[in-house]
């Protein structure tokens, strides 16, 4: 590989470039170019088609690559649509672009690249997946858009490319029946990620990125992702990728219950295709031959979000004895996934944000924890309770936020969002793999939920976005009020440059960058899991940034309070992991 030297702005060559200035690449092998254009101080690729069209005939069934013609020219100057969902705004916090373009034929992703690349060189890659609940989301989101990341890891001499992927999402990418089933046609939106990352290993060369250097990413829904690729196939067979990153999740409850199936049933009775059993293959036909249209507003019709529900996510993986052979419970007690370098963490309030403000009563927690965990019995909901008593949660009356609000989405962020990684983490951990570990509590949206009407919440779901892309301007967005401290544009060059650290070289620190300092693996690789229960986690941002012990005297304030040891130990208890059903 030709040496990168970034610094002082220094470059060494050019890449091939179109007669107007905008870059070009040359897929030699194929005959294919590729057009983009310049930005931001980067090079950009979007709408380059990976899958073909998934409508009609094709609908839940496995994305089929899309293979440009020999000679042809992929004009990558535009977003392409994104999957089919609802039209509209975003939902706040997760993004505010608004979507406005959807199409069955969406299997599309950009590539984001410094530069000045030289034809010769390997840059690292990571490749993203949205979340959204597997409900919305599509790869032109600013709050995530890379630029800032890309930019942020050339300054750190460390370049990376950026890869982000359209996926089918909802009815459209999670329907499971037994006729699905059968033709090997559920998790398609899992399929579809998977076709991406086997694109982003077959073609990023010709961009100037290294095939057996990539990382995938995912915060939410695309953290979860990001852990089902990880033991997709029951890690039969080799990975498409090296690393992965799950930010606010990595598992869910619920995978083997009854949602997906009881969503597909309302729109199934909804659209009259239920002339037949639920799961028989004239069930199928009669949902492929109906337009997007009529099956998006039935979806959207009957989409039920409420705790009781899963907050919404209703369409998830499913079992299908092939993309996820067992539940994930099973597939990681029994060891079956790949050996990755793997960094997970979630934000240190999460689901402030999911959590119900009017919660004021011991009753009310109870009431809202027991509809979240309906499988769970009420003994182990009263033992659950017993270890986060209300004393531990301060209230918030300038915010008009009980003790008993706090407490009930603590409970809520460990069981979905902090304990699953550690469960997660300790087996992958034991097989061999460095896991990082993060709590990260530092946020910028503070003064936009209080303009809201939504303050005293914290460090919320997506709170790291703003750092980790580089992109804390785009939260200059409309009447919001935005006055970033010193200590959150600190923030931005640090934490971008750990994740584009852990890309470039699985490590999310080193000396002499700019990047979180002390950040080891939060397990002893190879022990078991550490069968005591202890591990360690990263505090990012805050008064208290650095290392810490989940208790005893090399624990932090922050991390000490959260009691995640003993807590932990009971949310993956091998009772309360199967009435979580995942």
């Amino acid at each position: 590989m030709r040496p990168f030297s970034f610094f002082g702005a220094l470059v060494l060559c050019r890449g091939t470039v179109a007669a107007e200035g905008n870059p070009e690449v040359v897929d030699a092998k194929n005959n294919v170019t590729y057009r983009g254009f310049n930005r931001n101080g980067v090079e950009a690729f979007l709408n380059i088609p990976y899958g073909q069209d998934t409508s009609g005939p094709n609908r839940f069934k496995p994305p089929r690559p899309f293979v440009p013609e020999s000679g042809s020219i992929i004009d990558a100057l535009s977003y392409g649509p994104a999957c089919p969902q609802p039209l509209g705004n975003e939902l706040f916090p997760l993004g505010f672009t608004d979507t406005t373009e959807i199409s069955e034929d969406c299997l599309n992703l950009n590539v984001i690249r410094p530069k000045s690349l030289c034809p010769e060189d390997r840059l690292p890659v990571l490749v993203w997946i949205y979340g959204g609940g597997f409900w919305s989301g599509q790869n032109r989101e600013i709050t995530n858009a890379p630029d800032g990341m890309i930019l942020e890891s050339v300054a750190n001499g460390l370049p990376i490319i950026h890869v982000t992927m359209n996926y089918r999402l909802g009815f459209f990418g999670f329907a499971q029946s037994n006729a699905l089933e059968v033709e090997g046609s559920e998790n398609a939106g899992l399929r579809d990620q998977r076709l991406a990352i086997e694109w982003v290993r077959d073609n990023i060369e010709y961009f100037g990125g290294d095939p057996e250097k990539i990382t995938i990413h995912g915060q939410s829904s695309g953290g979860l992702a990001v852990g089902i690729q990880i033991m997709a196939y029951g890690g039969s067979k080799p990975v498409p990728f090296q690393q992965g990153i799950c930010e606010s999740q990595a598992l869910e409850p619920g995978i083997i219950a009854n949602f997906t199936i009881d969503a597909l049933q309302l729109v199934v009775d909804h659209v009259g295709c239920n002339t037949s059993a639920l799961h028989s293959q004239e069930t199928v036909a009669c949902l492929r031959g109906l337009d997007m249209d009529t099956l998006l507003n039935a979806s959207a019709a009957t989409h039920q979000v409420d705790i009781a529900h899963n907050i919404g996510d209703v369409w998830l993986p499913v079992v299908d004895g092939d993309f996820l052979p067992a539940p994930p419970s099973q597939l990681i007690a029994e060891g079956r996934f790949a050996n990755v370098t793997v960094m997970m963490g979630w934000c240190d309030n999460d689901l402030t944000v999911f959590t119900d403000t009017d919660i004021s009563t011991p009753q009310d927690t109870r009431s809202f924890v027991k509809s979240y965990m309906s499988f769970v019995s009420d003994s182990d909901i009263n033992e659950l309770l017993s270890l986060y008593p209300s004393s531990d949660f301060p209230p918030n009356p300038a915010a008009n936020l009980s003790s008993e609000f706090y407490r009930a989405a603590r409970i809520f962020r460990d069981v979905l969002m902090v304990c699953e990684p550690v469960y997660y983490g300790a087996a992958l951990s034991a097989k061999g793999n460095s896991v990082y570990l993060y709590d990260w509590n530092q946020t910028i949206l503070d003064p936009i939920l209080e303009f809201e009407g939504v303050p005293g919440l914290g460090p919320i779901h997506t709170s790291e976005f703003a750092y980790i892309f580089g992109n804390i301007s785009h939260y200059k967005y409309g009447d919001f009020p935005f006055d970033p401290t010193p200590e959150d544009y600190s923030l931005v060059s640090r934490g971008s440059r750990s994740w584009s650290t852990f890309t470039s070289r699985g490590v999310p620190g080193l000396e002499g960058h700019d990047t979180f300092q002390g950040f080891t693996p939060s397990f002893s690789v190879g022990s078991q899991g550490n069968a005591d229960g202890t591990f360690s986690v990263f505090v990012a941002g805050g008064p208290s940034e650095g290392l810490s012990a989940t208790d005893g005297p090399n624990s932090k304030p922050e991390i000490a309070a959260q009691k995640l040891k003993e807590r932990c130990a009971f949310i993956n208890s091998d009772k309360i992991i199967k009435n979580l059903r995942f």
